[in-house]
């Protein structure tokens, strides 16, 4: 029997058992039958980033910001364009703390743009500040 991961679709929030050496092959959900992975970041609230960080066995990569923020616009296309490049290693979330500031309070996000790296449910490391997208997958990879 070949390794699985649970993998949460970014579509319908379905939980997908899939076969570790299966992760690259654009896995489709069994549910919805869309793309598990689509190359983009998934928006979330605190239900589904809870749902997320408990559920997922892909390592996260949390970008915490709000709209107001300039060096957060500035981060935005960035990290949009290393969900492509860091896929199926890890997941790319966003979390507006604007809308969501129960979530940005309970995990003490004190400054955005944040980036946070989850595993097994557990924050692992947490980065302030923007960064270029060089520097985003080569800090994302060095702590995968």
């Amino acid at each position: 029997m070949s390794e699985t991961n649970h993998v949460i679709c970014a579509s319908c929030g379905s939980i997908n058992n899939v076969p570790v050496s299966r992760m690259g092959d654009n896995p489709v959900c069994g549910k919805c039958k869309k793309p598990i992975m689509n190359g983009h970041p998934v928006e979330l609230n605190e239900a589904g980033f809870n749902r997320f960080v408990s559920k997922s066995q892909q390592t996260l990569l949390v970008d915490f910001w709000a709209p107001w923020c300039g060096p957060c616009k500035m981060m935005a296309p960035v990290f949009s364009q290393a969900a492509g490049q860091l896929e199926p290693q890890f997941r790319l979330i966003k979390i507006n703390t604007e809308v969501e500031q129960n979530l940005a309070g309970r995990l003490r996000i004190q400054s955005i743009p944040t980036l946070a790296i989850y595993k097994n449910g557990k924050e692992i490391i947490r980065q302030p500040g923007a960064m270029g997208q060089s520097d985003l997958i080569s800090w994302a990879r060095s702590h995968a």
